[in-house]
């Protein structure tokens, strides 16, 4: 669904960072969002909302939106567009309400 653009992957050409998603290890690039590793990797969802449980992933990846809402290394509502990515960083989606 999302790639990138053939420039910019001439000029990032950085050292993988291997994060973990919902417990699978995954290759990131350094510099990458939270969000822009789960598209790279095919993830197009993040979260559910927590009404309906639907299925909701990054929109505006300017963090006006809030659909790419994660729990990251426990701490859940961060926005995955503004958090960059950390070399063992555990990402899970968010799945309906949080839990306080």
């Amino acid at each position: 669904m999302f790639k990138r653009l053939e420039a910019a992957q001439q000029a990032a050409r950085s050292a993988p960072v291997e994060i973990h998603v919902n417990g699978q290890p995954v290759q990131a690039r350094a510099g990458d969002s939270v969000a822009a590793a789960l598209f790279a990797a095919g993830m197009d969802a993040c979260r559910d909302t927590a009404v309906n449980e639907v299925a909701r992933g990054p929109f505006c990846m300017m963090g006006v939106c809030y659909d790419c809402l994660v729990t990251i290394d426990g701490q859940p509502n961060r926005q995955g567009c503004m958090t960059p990515v950390a070399p063992g960083m555990k990402i899970e989606r968010q799945l309906g309400a949080r839990k306080v």
